[in-house]
């Protein structure tokens, strides 16, 4: 598996960005170090397609991704769909938001596949057996101000690359191209609640997924709520599985999607906002897709839990 570099095929998809940074609305400059950052709608105006390239970046090149409208109850709204015949490497190894790092008085959340040479974190990777192998790394935030200097450094010390070997892409939720990146989430989401719920990621083959791009905003906390709303009630994940024992598997399809939490059913920003803006406090497995759709290999049987709720999301998504 090492073999697949998810950061020599990020690098590769960065450049797009650096030579084309009019098409994508992007903008790059360096860091006193010499790191290059991606400026994709923190003040460059980013968009759907930097969203799409952004989206790719997060999933280490191991992910392929597609714009375009589906149609959730009487709602037809952009939609992204993303996909990977390596979902533990990508989902997992790469776009996981799974790196906190310390910048000043803030936390800045890293994801991409610069994660997999720092192995952050440690557990994530012990359990899908990958490390990756690279002299050039790149990183992704989803944060509303470009990196400090003193962040590229804690990433180049944990990753053991030099400051001019890492790309930095930066996006805010609240802009397009962070928008259309956290809504391609969702097979992330489905395949860490399955985690959660005991499904080894190294039993998932392939796996395909779609959810809502939220419309834009000014205010982070309602496109936060509206990129979460998109995956809890218009997300739908499909994966194909080798499972042995498939009472269990049946069993853990039905507790994966998100309406089997007791906090189902309201727009995130209302949880949100009862939970006193705490995280800890909203029920942990309600981060999961609308709807699950796993197809086990090993009998050709395909099972389906959860449902989509156009009602929820059309409230959300402010019509």
């Amino acid at each position: 598996m090492a073999a697949l570099s998810v950061n020599q095929m990020a690098w590769k998809i960065a450049q797009k960005f650096i030579d084309n940074p009019d098409f994508y609305g992007v903008t790059i400059s360096k860091t006193t170090a010499g790191a290059t950052v991606v400026d994709a709608g923190v003040k460059a105006s980013g968009g759907f397609q930097a969203g799409k390239k952004l989206t790719e970046l997060c999933m280490g090149g191991a992910g392929k991704v597609q714009l375009g409208f589906k149609t959730y109850g009487d709602l037809t709204f952009p939609s992204i769909t993303v996909s990977s015949d390596y979902p533990a490497i990508a989902m997992l190894g790469s776009q996981f938001a799974g790196w906190r790092i310390k910048d000043g008085d803030s936390i800045a959340i890293g994801s991409g596949p610069v994660r997999a040479l720092a192995l952050k974190p440690k557990d994530v990777f012990e359990e899908i057996g990958y490390k990756d192998v690279s002299d050039k790394a790149v990183l992704t935030l989803e944060s509303n101000s470009l990196p400090s200097d003193a962040l590229i450094e804690k990433v180049t010390t944990a990753s053991n690359i030099s400051a001019p070997n890492l790309i930095v892409v930066v996006a805010p939720t609240a802009s397009i191209a962070g928008l259309t990146q956290v809504a391609g989430r969702v097979v992330e989401v489905g395949i860490h609640k399955l985690r959660t719920l005991g499904l080894s990621p190294k039993v998932i083959r392939y796996a395909l997924g779609f959810a809502p791009i939220p419309p834009l905003g000014t205010d982070f906390e309602v496109a936060m709520a509206r990129t979460n709303d998109a995956i809890l009630y218009g997300g739908t994940v499909y994966c194909t599985v080798d499972y042995d024992d498939e009472a269990g598997l049946q069993n853990i399809i039905a507790q994966a999607p998100s309406m089997a939490s007791k906090d189902y059913g309201k727009p995130f920003l209302q949880i949100f906002r009862e939970a006193d803006k705490d995280f800890y406090k909203i029920d942990h497995g309600l981060f999961a897709p609308a709807v699950i759709i796993i197809n086990n290999a090993k009998t050709g049987r395909t099972f389906k839990a959860g449902q989509i709720n156009p009602k929820v999301l059309t409230q959300s998504l402010g019509f």
